[in-house]
């Protein structure tokens, strides 16, 4: 990867949260970005995250990860050279019992200084402190009063929703023929595997929501809806629900397909083998392009990337916007930028 696609394309995010969100802890993962993993990379830890954007906090390993590139990937010819150049890197605090077992050795044999632990002991005990952990009794502190009042509160609903604006990318608008209008949009055919879908959209590692609003919902508040699943699943394996979905886009002023994936495609330990939209789905947007009275809007969720050139080439596919996966409040963020009530995030050229 260029480093200009680093700075430009892939730091933006992260950037944003240490710098705009001013967050007390970033982890490093399992990875490799160009040959060197993401939690032995100075140029990541210590140069970027720390030096230039100016971290106030900790840097900690996502679980096992030091032992994964010393035992899996084999960066390191002993333990103590990896727990060495994680601490040298820039990690403060391990998840797992990599640096408590070899840091110790790798001090006696000269790979790590005492002043690297001293400034990563700093860093992790430092954000404790503006917590109050060391000042006595939890529940007399500050953050010691938070409680179920403050889950689910309008500010903090309020924000799921602007972060699921902000997330989403405007990848092709020709004409350009969003945003759609109310007025000459009044009835608005909803298809897809992931037009009505609530779980999907928070993807995994998540808590519970404190409530949802799905794509059919969300759209339903700017116009009469005709909804049809079109697949059973974003595994799309087969055509029984396209003759539905056909005839409600030959009834609607504009159709929108809300397609992509979700846990059961892509997942921690679950990866995909290509690239391009699962099943028959790609078959399903195509003929329904084919048949939609109206501008034909492909709605796409998912974490991974998604091969549609086939959609970006057509010219009965009026507009592309990627949602990731939004949220609680995903259906109306989407809503929200499909009837131009918000602009998206961030917009592809």
């Amino acid at each position: 990867v260029s480093k200009q696609d680093i700075e430009d394309t892939f730091d933006v995010p992260f950037r944003m949260c240490v710098m705009e969100g001013k967050v007390a802890s970033v982890m490093c993962s399992y990875n490799q970005v160009n040959g060197v993993p993401t939690c032995a990379d100075p140029n990541i830890l210590k140069r970027t995250i720390r030096g230039e954007w100016r971290l106030n906090g900790y840097i900690v390993s996502d679980c096992d990860s030091v032992g994964v590139y010393y035992d899996t990937q084999h960066f390191t010819s002993t333990p103590e050279e990896a727990a060495a150049d994680a601490i040298r890197a820039g990690l403060d605090l391990d998840c797992g019992p990599f640096l408590g077992l070899h840091t110790e050795s790798a001090v006696q044999r000269g790979l790590l200084s005492e002043i690297d632990i001293n400034n990563a002991l700093v860093n992790t005990l430092t954000v404790q402190m503006r917590l109050g952990m060391f000042d006595g009794e939890p529940s007399s502190q500050p953050y010691g009063h938070l409680g179920p009042k403050d889950v689910c509160t309008p500010d903090h609903q309020e924000l799921a929703l602007e972060a699921a604006r902000q997330g989403i990318v405007l990848l092709k608008n020709q004409g350009p023929s969003l945003p759609l209008s109310h007025i000459r949009h009044r009835t608005v055919a909803v298809i897809g595997p992931n037009s009505d879908v609530t779980v999907t959209m928070i993807g995994n590692y998540a808590g519970i929501a404190c409530g949802y609003t799905t794509p059919l919902q969300g759209i339903g508040r700017y116009a009469r809806t005709i909804h049809q699943q079109g697949c059973k699943d974003v595994a799309c394996a087969d055509d029984q629900l396209f003759g539905a979905a056909i005839d409600a886009s030959r009834q609607a002023d504009a159709t929108i397909l809300v397609m992509g994936l979700d846990q059961s495609i892509e997942a921690e330990a679950l990866d995909r083998a290509g690239l391009l939209l699962p099943g028959r789905q790609q078959e399903l947007v195509s003929k329904v392009s084919m048949a939609s009275k109206g501008p034909t809007i492909l709605v796409l969720m998912s974490g991974g990337p998604i091969d549609v050139a086939f959609a970006k080439n057509d010219p009965r596919i009026a507009a592309i916007i990627w949602a990731g996966y939004p949220g609680q409040a995903g259906g109306t963020a989407i809503a929200d930028i499909l009837f131009g009530t918000s602009n998206p995030g961030l917009i592809m050229r």
